[in-house]
């Protein structure tokens, strides 16, 4: 069933305007998608309210075919969302609206919702000169008018104005400037996606360790996607890493050299299609400035804030530094950079801590110093490597 867009709460309307506007409005309402038409009609209807029998109408025209619920359901998405429409959308939809008596210029955008404001130009617009259609259904109209545009700029807005992933195989390191001025140091076996658009910065780093130079602009706020970690800043120098081996694997660790940076949950981590607006009320994010770092597990939990140990700059200047690290650990770590041709297979050796800073390109002095800070040798195997064994053990 259509709903009638000249309904008997509109009768006073009529009366005033006179049914010739009506018919003109019937006219330009036979030249529209019938569905559009009729959501749009129903959806007005629900804003003033509806009687017991418009209920029941409205439920047989839903359940008549899925196209009118989700038409229905896009229209009041639209009108509902359009105290976020931006000021040159509403200049846009202006520009689109059949024009006013000079006499009756259309209203000023007040600083209240642009609903309101939009809703209320329902009273200035004529389908003719010096002649206007009842209210309830030129909301219909704006409401289609509306909705198009706002769809259409939602589309735009979305669209990257670059777009661009960057990689680095194992033992390699990159720097990498973008369009808008930041930069970019990939690590060793790392990977980022770089997405700019027209009011946000997204870098996605499914993997690896990066430091970001980030030139300022709050306008367009800078987001990387970590594992299940959001940062996000305007300006700032920070380095953030996401492993699945080595040092804090699996997790996301933030350190921040310069300015300040906010690190929040995600949802969906870096599998997320679109980046909403940083969520400022999100009671569980937290603010680093700088010399502070914050480390999360896999899950996403975040946990204390800590000192940053510098390790952004440590291995941008090939050093790597463990504090009470387990061996193992650092044997992946050393890893990532290239291969340490050795070996644990003691889980008792596995789990002695290293502590100290060594040089990521001189893997053989690590290799020599070992002996030296624990109480292991180096045992010769028969597939050319060798074999971190106690002392003692043949």
């Amino acid at each position: 069933m259509q709903p009638s867009f000249h309904s008997a709460k509109s009768s006073e309307s009529s009366a005033q305007f006179g049914d010739a506007d009506a018919l003109d409005f019937q006219q330009f309402i036979a030249g529209q998608d019938p569905v559009e038409a009729a959501a749009a009609g129903w959806m007005i209807r629900r804003q003033d309210g509806l009687s017991a029998q418009e209920e029941a109408e409205l439920e047989e025209w839903l359940a008549a075919d899925p196209q009118h619920g989700a038409e229905l359901e896009k229209l009041e998405d639209v009108w509902g969302r359009m105290d976020a429409l931006p000021q040159d959308g509403v200049d846009a939809l202006k520009a689109a609206l059949p024009k006013a008596d000079a006499s009756q210029p259309l209203p000023t955008p007040s600083p209240g919702p642009r609903r309101t404001w939009l809703g209320g130009l329902t009273q200035w617009l004529p389908l003719r000169p010096a002649q206007f259609v009842p209210r309830l259904a030129m909301l219909g109209v704006v409401t289609m008018v509306v909705g198009g545009g706002w769809l259409g700029w939602q589309t735009w807005q979305q669209q990257p104005v670059f777009t661009q992933s960057f990689a680095t195989v194992r033992g390699q390191q990159k720097e990498i400037t973008l369009p808008d001025g930041s930069t970019l140091f990939l690590d060793t076996a790392t990977q980022a996606d770089v997405t700019l658009y027209r009011h946000r910065r997204e870098v996605r780093l499914p993997e690896g360790q990066a430091q970001f130079a980030v030139q300022s602009d709050p306008e367009k706020p800078f987001h990387v996607l970590a594992g299940t970690v959001r940062v996000t800043v305007v300006g700032t120098r920070f380095s953030v890493r996401h492993t699945r081996t080595g040092l804090d694997q699996g997790g996301v660790s933030v350190n921040v050299t310069e300015g300040r940076v906010r690190v929040a949950q995600t949802d969906g981590g870096t599998d997320d299609k679109e980046i909403q607006a940083t969520p400022t009320d999100d009671a569980s994010a937290v603010l680093l400035t700088a010399g502070q770092a914050i480390a999360a597990d896999s899950e996403g939990h975040l946990g204390a804030i800590t000192p940053s140990p510098g390790a952004e700059a440590s291995w941008r200047e090939g050093r790597v530094s463990f504090n009470d690290v387990p061996l193992a650990q650092v044997l992946t770590e050393f890893e990532r950079y290239g291969p340490t041709r050795m070996v644990v297979r003691d889980p008792q050796v596995a789990r002695l801590r290293v502590h100290g800073s060594f040089d990521l390109r001189r893997l053989d002095a690590f290799a020599l110093a070992l002996p030296q800070v624990l109480a292991v040798r180096l045992k010769p195997t028969d597939t050319g490597q060798m074999e971190i064994v106690r002392v003692g053990n043949r």
